[in-house]
């Protein structure tokens, strides 16, 4: 007759106890906006009226592109603090070749651009941005918090030039030049359904696939979680980190489109702090801040927990000062958890090892 003692049962004990905690912690992105949602439904008034809801799905639209293109430079070991600058120097640009045009005093013409040639030069900018700090990074190896930071800088400075510190309002253009329909990437909708939230879903689908379906997504966790071994095996380190820098630029632009669009103006203080959001969100959805791990699915709904919990906040007329403090422990938190969730990743690959010995 076979008897299990104490000492068999324990292993078996742990390991369920990790498996359960790995679930939760796997699901906490879900469990937390499953709270937020719950606990602000009853306490701010008309909080889930259809009107409130796609109001709240369009501010978190802007946080989740940004957020996805953080999400790339993070797997990669990288972070991007000039995301919120490129979404004010991408508005200040679109907004200008809107309102003033292109003017070229050595040839003594302004030039009008239509609204797509806007719209391209508008994401080149961010493209060209996030490439210069990718450059800095791989070329004369900066630390990328130094690169973008000084890249925060110089966006945010090259938006105030533009218009000497003013707004550029009423960007609803002109029939005779034909750069008009700018305000419908911000107010229009497809079936319904805002243009931004299609936007996003385009945006959405196209990272997810890129991360989980091409060589180059397995290049970019590969870079993240071993740069050394990825080089070693073949992968060109450089040319990933170029590129995630400049699709984090490129999210950001699209990010300025659309909130100039929205406001039918752009100002170029527009995304100021901006890139604590998407750093929040990312994290907040899985991804490590280690790098080496993070989902586009996740990221995104990391983005609908900080934007719930904003537009909760000032529902319920919670001040600024105290959403600044909220948000602060918010990423906090998340790095905290994300740490938790490694040690215990450690541990069940331990317990592994110690299981596949007794066997």
């Amino acid at each position: 007759m076979n008897t299990i003692t104490a000492t068999d049962a324990t292993p078996v004990t742990k390991k369920q106890t990790i498996k359960i905690g790995m679930l939760l912690l796997k699901l906490r992105t879900f469990i937390a906006l499953f709270l937020v949602v719950v606990y602000f439904s009853f306490m701010a008034p008309n909080f889930i009226s259809m009107a409130n809801l796609v109001i709240m799905v369009k501010h978190v639209a802007i946080y989740a592109f940004l957020a996805i293109g953080m999400t790339f430079v993070i797997v990669t070991g990288g972070i991007d603090l000039s995301v919120g600058s490129i979404v004010g120097l991408a508005g200040m640009v679109a907004g200008g070749l809107i309102y003033q045009g292109l003017h070229l005093p050595i040839f003594g013409v302004t030039i009008y651009f239509h609204l797509p040639m806007v719209i391209i030069i508008t994401l080149f900018v961010g493209v060209l941005c996030g490439g210069c700090s990718g450059f800095l990074i791989t070329r004369f190896n900066v630390a990328p918090f130094i690169a973008t930071l000084g890249l925060l800088y110089i966006a945010r400075g090259a938006a105030l030039l533009l218009s000497d510190g003013k707004t550029f309002p009423n960007l609803v253009g002109s029939q005779e030049i034909g750069n008009t329909g700018f305000p419908w990437l911000g107010t229009g909708t497809i079936v319904g359904v805002p243009v931004s939230i299609w936007i996003l879903i385009l945006l959405g689908v196209a990272a997810a696939y890129i991360a989980a379906k091409t060589p180059l997504g397995r290049h970019i966790y590969s870079v993240g979680g071993n740069e050394r071994a990825a080089l070693l095996s073949g992968v060109r380190v450089n040319r990933v980190k170029m590129f995630v820098y400049m699709f984090s630029g490129f999210c950001s632009a699209i990010a300025g489109l659309i909130i100039a669009s929205q406001l039918v103006a752009s100002h170029p203080m527009s995304g100021h702090m901006f890139e604590l959001t998407a750093i929040a969100a990312a994290v907040l959805g899985g991804t490590s801040m280690a790098g080496g791990r993070g989902t586009i699915g996740g990221t995104i709904i990391g983005a609908f927990v900080i934007g719930v919990l904003g537009d909760g906040m000032v529902m319920m007329g919670v001040s600024s000062f105290w959403q600044m403090v909220i948000k602060g422990l918010v990423i906090v938190a998340a790095v905290v958890v994300d740490q938790f969730q490694r040690n215990l990743q450690s541990k069940a690959a331990l317990q592994e090892d110690y299981q596949g010995e007794l066997s």
